[in-house]
């Protein structure tokens, strides 16, 4: 063996290509050419051997493709020439380095790799490799949390002008890109998880039931796929912008206790996170200007936020006793998660946010229907008892319970109704109801012929709290206001049977002291009625088709001049 540098020629070279190749290479370089492939990888282990050349056109001398050795040494890949038994017979150091051996030659390639055994034919694609040109690839666990990515083809004989074939293998460790697509893969799977709420089960518990048991999920993943032990999680108070705890573990009881709001200043990491929208990574907590201590012996955070259709939520906080202890990778991670938190608490409050529109809209129903009916009952016994007043004391007495009953249904429903609807707090924007503190409560009698008009007055005055009682005609009016008290009393001017001025002035000599509103269309009034009345300390005039809120600031008004109270 010359002391020259040498190549090693591999492939077909016909004599025309040999000389041309030692023509390009002159006096620099020698040139072998081996004549099978032991003598090839013999030759490769050569010092003075610095390179192959596979000839690829003897007509064009400048296509000869050079392959160095320090090439294949320098690849980024473990590179390896296996035969038919799988055993190594050329290895390039990076392979070495991957197996943690210093000489592989003549070894079985699965037992180099730390395996006990060869995998079967049907789960080992080199195998397949003999049998197929075509490139096979194989994701292999080495032990736990290390995976190596093995691509494999056969080299046909000639190639190395030998009589068996050999089989190219690449090795390159994909560790990290194999346990990122596994925790993507169970942040997923956690996701459906947290969002797996049967509306059945869910329907049937407590807010503190429900809560738990999200919290018994999160913790759960977050610790076994993020392997994060020290937890807080804050949701936002829309109404305070304070940032209440829903989950802290392993946070020192300073910190769990502390009132943080949702602001960029003097709330530290989790404010500023809350507040922004953004999440905050920080490296060294000890020179970190918005850190406020949480864990004992934290060194690190990483915070995110909790964001559902770009509204923030709340947050996510971890904290590590290492310093510079999460990078960009633990912040996607972490940001996925909280992403399928966020959407679980949203499943959450949408359940809750159903639970109370239903009871409300049930309730409203069931007034609606249960109106007329009471309104009749309330009529037809009122006239009874004032027809028979003094001839039966027992079916007065009878009476006076049926309609003492009768005037508590609409009560009783409503109460029910608000018993049915939870009470528990909601980070859904559920729409608020209407509310007029100053009529709730209040008994209020309407009379017109128009049944629409009554029908209206219930479904309107109802969902505020009042108490509405209707007539068809002032006998029925006058009836009910000999029979009961009201707060207020509202007249149509042109009952069937009186004229809105004769309801007035008999309205004023059943009880003098009564609040009443006269209501007329934009017509004309002959009678001038509203006139008199008002001469006569008429509370006010409602003009239909009513506009909702000059209606309740009417009755307002009216029912501010009396302190009249239900009476039975």
């Amino acid at each position: 063996m010359t002391s020259s540098p040498q190549f090693v020629a591999i492939g077909k070279t016909d004599p025309q290509t040999i000389e041309t190749l030692r023509e390009t290479l002159r006096e620099e370089c020698g040139l072998l050419i081996p004549s099978s492939v032991q003598e090839t990888l013999s030759l490769l282990e050569s010092e003075d051997v610095i390179g192959v050349i596979i000839p690829t056109d003897p007509h064009n001398p400048d296509m000869i493709l050079p392959y160095s050795e320090g090439l294949l040494e320098q690849f980024p890949e473990g590179v390896a020439l296996l035969d038919n038994s799988l055993c190594v017979q050329w290895a390039n150091r990076e392979f070495e380095q991957l197996v943690g051996q210093d000489s592989t030659c003549k070894q079985e390639f699965y037992s180099l790799l730390g395996l006990d055994n060869q995998p079967p034919p049907a789960e080992c694609p080199i195998s397949a490799s003999l049998g197929d040109a075509a490139v096979e690839r194989q994701t292999i666990r080495i032990k736990e949390n290390r995976y190596f990515e093995v691509h494999s083809r056969l080299l046909e004989g000639p190639l190395f002008f030998a009589r068996e074939s050999m089989i190219l293998v690449t090795v390159r460790d994909v560790s990290e890109r194999e346990i990122s697509r596994q925790k993507l893969n169970a942040i997923s799977k956690a996701g459906l998880d947290l969002g797996d709420l049967a509306p059945q089960d869910i329907s049937e518990m407590t807010e503190v039931e429900r809560v738990e048991l999200l919290k018994s999920k999160i913790l759960y993943y977050t610790q076994d796929i993020l392997k994060y032990d020290t937890i807080e999680i804050r949701l936002i108070d829309k109404k305070t912008g304070r940032l209440d705890s829903l989950l802290q573990v392993g946070m020192q009881p300073l910190a769990a206790d502390r009132i943080l709001y949702a602001a960029s200043e003097h709330n530290g990491v989790t404010g500023f996170v809350a507040k922004t929208g953004q999440s905050y990574l920080c490296k060294d907590i000890e020179h970190d200007p918005l850190y406020l201590p949480g864990a004992h012996g934290a060194r690190s955070s990483l915070t995110v936020p909790l964001i559902l259709h770009d509204e923030v939520l709340g947050t996510f906080n971890v904290e590590s006793p290492d310093p510079d202890s999460f990078d960009s990778q633990d912040l996607q991670f972490l940001e996925l998660f909280s992403r399928e938190i966020a959407a679980a608490l949203n499943t959450l409050d949408l359940l809750l946010a159903e639970r109370q529109q239903t009871a409300i809209e049930g309730t409203q129903l069931i007034l609606k229907e249960v109106a007329k009916p009471v309104d009749e009952i309330l009529n037809d016994s009122a006239w009874m008892l004032e027809k028979s007043a003094g001839a039966d004391l027992e079916l007065c007495r009878r009476l006076q319970r049926v309609l003492k009953d009768a005037r508590q249904i609409r009560q009783l429903i409503q109460q029910a109704g608000q018993a049915l609807v939870p009470d528990e707090p909601s980070h859904v924007e559920i729409p608020e109801q209407p509310s007029r503190p100053k009529l709730y409560g209040k008994r209020i009698l309407v009379a017109d012929a128009d049944e629409t008009i009554l029908q209206s007055a219930h479904e309107l005055l109802e969902r505020y709290g009042c108490v509405v009682e209707t007539a068809h005609n002032a006998q029925e009016l006058f009836l009910m206001a000999r029979s009961f008290d009201y707060d207020l009393v509202v007249c149509d001017i042109r009952l069937p049977d009186a004229n809105g001025y004769e309801c007035f002035c008999e309205l004023k000599r059943i009880n003098e002291d009564q609040p009443i509103l006269l209501m007329t269309g934009y017509g004309y009034d002959a009678e001038h009625c509203l006139v008199k009345a008002r001469q006569q300390g008429l509370s006010g005039v409602l003009f239909k088709p009513f506009r909702l809120d000059l209606l309740l600031d009417t009755l307002e008004k009216a029912v501010a001049t009396t302190s009249l109270t239900s009476s039975e």
